[in-house]
């Protein structure tokens, strides 16, 4: 899964000139079509719908090119600048806005209407990839939202069951039955608990939850969770906000208490599993499984990993339910399939992309459980393929169908966003900051949603 985009990437991006040549004609029937990607998992896996594809029209070669996401989409850019970019390829919603405003993607509504393409079968993603200017420039790709993972070990050690992290409630004043097992699950290095008499928050053996006091802006696999069970949304707007409500209540109640646990010992501080900015931060498997933390909120495109760690049982949760003890609110992304608008054969690359975004492939290609196809039906194929090699994708098909999954905005200017905010909230997490700062967060972010490029 796509981790944090290098703002220089976007940077580079901004400066593309209009070299799009616009893909008007259409094409040849065979020829190559080129698609890329930054995941090495969803290269190997979209290659058996590539043979499928070419059987199926032959004299059509697809080429699947991987690169490295801290250089994928300087090359991108630079394909855009050279009128050499792939026919298709895979997008974050973070460099869209950036992309669609230099016109350098191909509006796809008259391929959708002209072959009766039917976007209600995705689940996800769909309107993260409609533009302002109400045309769609992608089809969703996959979809990732987060849960709780655990040592089954060691929380049975410590009395507690899987219907109870099953069951986790939190709220801001007291965090419930969160906060309860959190204490709990926290030991320090005289071997007490955190709810135990004699408990030293300064010298922690096992934080009862990893890190949640993120400097991650939209804190998808940290406090988003928390603070959407409340009814709290990133923007003023589902897509394209003018406005990030940092300044709500329910905002800065929530992200008190996730402070509180860095506080109290019961959660890593930034930094703490690495040596600082510029080095290697252990991973959140890691950390579960050489027994550093007892809980993880982490995202859905590590469950297969989780559930492969060497003599440990993983095992997986929903999160939290909120403050009413019955809503779930879990932030979903979708990444998406663009074609570029300077293709030279715009119809045959729409076949291609268009096969991708099927049930037949999707079921293919999830096979593998690397990631999580965006048709339910597909995912549904998918959960039963893993599920023979272990791993319970349950928690995350649930979510899929009970409504407690919803989309992740799409924003205009995210490498500014990021450089601009993300030390902000560092800076509250780290104690440095106040209160003060919601209101700063707000009036920053709102300066650069409406930024004119």
């Amino acid at each position: 899964m796509l981790k944090k985009l290098l703002a220089a990437a976007l940077a580079t991006a901004s400066v593309v000139g209009l070299s799009a040549c616009g893909g008007s004609g259409s094409g040849s029937s065979t020829g190559t079509i080129n698609w890329w990607t930054w995941d090495d998992k969803q290269a190997a896996a979209y290659q058996s719908c590539a043979t499928a594809f070419e059987k199926a029209n032959p004299g059509v070669t697809v080429k699947i090119s991987q690169y490295a996401v801290d250089s994928y989409f300087t090359k991108l850019t630079a394909g855009f600048v050279a009128g050499t970019a792939p026919d298709a390829f895979q997008n974050s919603v973070q460099f869209f806005q950036a992309y669609a405003s230099q016109h350098q993607l191909l509006p796809l509504d008259d391929y959708i209407s002209k072959t009766n393409f039917d976007l209600k079968k995705f689940s996800v993603g769909v309107d993260a990839w409609k533009y302002t200017d109400g045309k769609q420039y992608a089809l969703p790709l996959d979809w990732a939202a987060a849960a709780i993972f655990y040592n089954v070990d060691a929380l049975t050690k410590a009395g507690y069951t899987a219907a109870d992290v099953d069951n986790l409630n939190w709220n801001p004043d007291n965090g419930g039955t969160f906060d309860k097992m959190v204490a709990h699950l926290t030991v320090d290095a005289n071997g007490k608990r955190g709810d135990e008499a004699g408990f030293d928050k300064n010298h922690i053996a096992t934080y009862g939850t990893g890190q949640l006091a993120a400097k991650d802006f939209i804190g998808q696999t940290t406090w988003n969770s928390f603070v959407s069970t409340t009814g709290w949304r990133q923007g003023d707007k589902p897509q394209w906000p003018t406005k990030f409500n940092y300044d709500d209540p329910n905002f800065t109640k929530t992200m008190k208490y996730i402070k509180s646990l860095t506080d109290r010992g019961f959660a890593p501080k930034i930094n703490t599993f690495s040596a600082g900015e510029g080095t290697a931060t252990i991973s959140d498997v890691d950390l579960l499984g050489t027994g550093k933390i007892a809980l993880e909120n982490a995202g859905s495109w590590e469950a297969a990993t989780f559930a492969k760690l060497p003599g440990v049982k993983v095992g997986i949760a929903p999160t939290v339910l909120g403050p009413d003890g019955k809503t779930r609110s879990d932030m979903s992304n979708s990444n998406g399939n663009n074609i570029w608008a300077g293709t030279k054969n715009p119809d045959l690359t729409w076949k291609w992309v268009s096969y991708m975004g099927s049930q037949e492939c999707q079921s293919t290609a999830g096979a593998s459980g690397t990631f999580f196809p965006s048709i339910p039906a597909a995912m549904d194929s998918a959960a039963a393929a893993v599920a023979k090699q272990g791993v319970d994708l349950s928690v995350f098909t649930k979510a899929l169908k009970d409504g407690s999954l919803y989309g992740a905005p799409a924003y205009a200017n995210g490498a500014d966003l990021q450089q601009t905010l993300e030390p902000l909230f560092e800076a509250y997490f780290s104690g440095s900051r106040g209160d003060d700062v919601f209101a700063e967060m707000t009036q920053k972010a709102k300066d650069i949603l409406n930024k004119k490029n």
